[in-house]
């Protein structure tokens, strides 16, 4: 089971950029993904979620902002950013979880991480 996630960059104030998580070895239909961001010197901050069935959810700083979406045809799920501000500047995650079960929650906790991709956000 692995996760890698890809897309991020340099992008000013304002700017936008489209994260991508590719999943291998596993069926993405079952599996809710989350996205978690860490900024230097912070915790892992939850960013945004989307379930079996494609119900979603955001974390504050970035409702509005943020669009996550699924194909699982392609065994990917994005999630746009929109409106950068410095104060997105993270690495980035993906995670799975198993999620048949409860196919329009998203769980709290995630079995399987990507490696993560940097997003800067600078001027």
């Amino acid at each position: 089971v692995q996760l890698q996630a890809s897309g991020g960059g340099l992008v000013q104030p304002g700017g936008s950029l489209r994260l991508s998580c590719v999943v291998y070895g596993f069926t993405l239909d079952d599996y809710a993904i989350g996205w978690f961001r860490q900024a230097p010197g912070k915790e892992r901050e939850w960013v945004s979620c989307i379930s079996v069935d494609g119900s979603t959810d955001y974390g504050n700083p970035v409702k509005g902002r943020f669009t996550i979406s699924r194909d699982n045809a392609q065994h990917t799920v994005h999630l746009q950013l929109n409106s950068l501000a410095p104060e997105d500047t993270a690495i980035y995650y993906c995670a799975a979880e198993h999620y048949m079960r409860y196919p329009k929650r998203c769980p709290r906790s995630y079995d399987y991480w990507g490696q993560g991709t940097l997003v800067t956000v600078s001027s």
